[in-house]
């Protein structure tokens, strides 16, 4: 691909372009233009890791409030078996991840990353995952949608603060590198995968990274400077979000596994920050309440540890679609909880993918069934309320589904559907 016009671009825009294109050549770019970094580098012990592959929090930087911060950059690389899933495969294909592991450092100053595989990989073996897996195939979640679905077998998702460590990471895995931040790369996924170049995807997320995207079509100059998603709120609240236990598989031959939802929407973003007033905003977001008492701040800033959804002002879902003619995204979701629980890990990120905003929406939970039940909470079909006033549904746009199992990291390596070990 052709990479971008470096003289049009910041530099913080440029590296952000230089991973959406991706390739040797803007690897190259890439490092070219970065500042000198310190990548702090990887263990020489990839066994004394934590066996769930999705446990990022304990290793990743934390805001002022003590919510856990998302990596900066993100690459989801699709993935197509190019050869059986023989036991010389996943020797390959593990020895492969360990190199990364050797490499980088697993937090958001290295790598962290996971591997997934869809219900499509799973159908080749004569077995069928255990009960215990609930692993459907994608299907469209509203009237409102048609969505296309990711039927190839895998996705890698790759996280770092830096742009150069995500792209030099999948070069790595691909052959097209020799070495990772000083360690030689033996062997790569070259021969056992095939990457699924037009189903790449990419994104960003933190503080006032958003608003350095206002030189695209679609990008207004509203956005705010220092939000850390286009649709200008922080989010990611720890009370608000499932803990790495309660999204786990506790039990049978994947325990220590998790599923994965990837939700890809475009935003309708002008309209958002330009129709709608920040009163609003914050009630389709959050709830009425929210608005009326001033809850939020300019971009959630007030909030702390939660989104400050009572479980009064989330049971009053319904009385506010009758009485107030609106309700909030967040607070409908709510109510999906389980014994007050969230049910979903949300590691979401913004795009500009096809240089159009949107979010890369990213889900773990237990089983595909929680989200769903969250999906449907947040549809409110049942709720009787203008659609443009239907949380934010108006304003998003669904175009693709996927759903993974994320193995233990014992059994990452192409793992059959009924594992006899683990």
């Amino acid at each position: 691909m052709t990479l971008p016009d470096r003289s049009a671009l910041s530099r913080r825009d440029y590296l952000r372009a230089l991973v959406a294109v991706g390739g040797a050549s803007a690897l190259s770019a890439c490092l070219s233009e970065s500042e000198e970094i310190d990548v702090p580098s990887g263990t020489d012990d990839p066994d004394s890791l934590p066996e769930r592959q999705h446990a990022w929090n304990e290793f990743l930087s934390r805001d002022d409030d003590g919510n856990v911060l998302a990596p900066e950059h993100h690459v989801l690389v699709a993935l197509s078996l190019a050869a059986e899933p023989t036991d010389d495969a996943r020797e390959t294909v593990e020895s492969a991840l360990r190199t990364l592991e050797r490499a980088y450092e697993w937090s958001n100053e290295g790598l962290v990353f996971t591997l997934g595989y869809t219900p499509a990989y799973f159908d080749r073996f004569d077995g069928s995952l255990p009960e215990a897996v609930d692993l459907p195939a994608p299907e469209a979640l509203s009237a409102q949608e048609d969505p296309s679905f990711d039927e190839y077998d895998a996705v890698l998702h790759l996280a770092s603060d830096h742009s150069q460590v995500v792209l030099e990471a999948e070069e790595g895995l691909f052959d097209e590198v020799d070495a990772l931040n000083g360690v030689d790369v033996e062997t790569d996924l070259t021969g056992v995968f095939e990457r699924v170049d037009d189903r790449r995807r990419t994104g960003f997320v933190g503080a006032g990274l958003p608003a350095n995207h206002t030189d695209l079509a679609n990008v207004p100059e509203s956005v705010p400077e220092e939000a850390p998603f286009f649709m200008g709120f922080r989010s990611g609240f720890a009370e608000s979000q499932a803990t790495e236990d309660r999204v786990t598989i506790a039990d049978g031959p994947f325990a220590g596994a998790t599923t994965q939802h990837i939700e890809s929407m475009d935003v309708q973003l002008r309209t958002w920050l330009e129709q709608d007033s920040h009163y609003q905003r914050v009630s389709k977001m959050f709830s009425p309440k929210h608005a009326e008492e001033e809850m939020i701040g300019d971009i959630g800033e007030k909030l702390s540890t939660s989104n400050a959804l009572s479980d009064e002002r989330i049971e009053s879902t319904a009385e506010d679609a009758r009485t107030r003619g609106v309700v909030g995204h967040a607070q409908k979701a709510a109510r999906a909880r389980e014994d007050g629980d969230p049910l979903l890990l949300r590691r979401d990120f913004n795009t500009v993918d096809g240089d159009s905003p949107g979010v890369h929406f990213v889900a773990l939970q237990q089983g595909i069934e929680n989200f769903v039940r969250v999906r449907e909470a947040m549809n409110g079909d049942e709720l009787s309320v203008a659609h443009a006033n239907n949380g934010i549904r108006s304003y998003i746009f669904v175009n693709r589904r996927g759903n993974y199992l994320v193995p233990p990291r014992s059994l990452r390596a192409l793992p059959p559907a009924e594992p006899t070990t683990n």
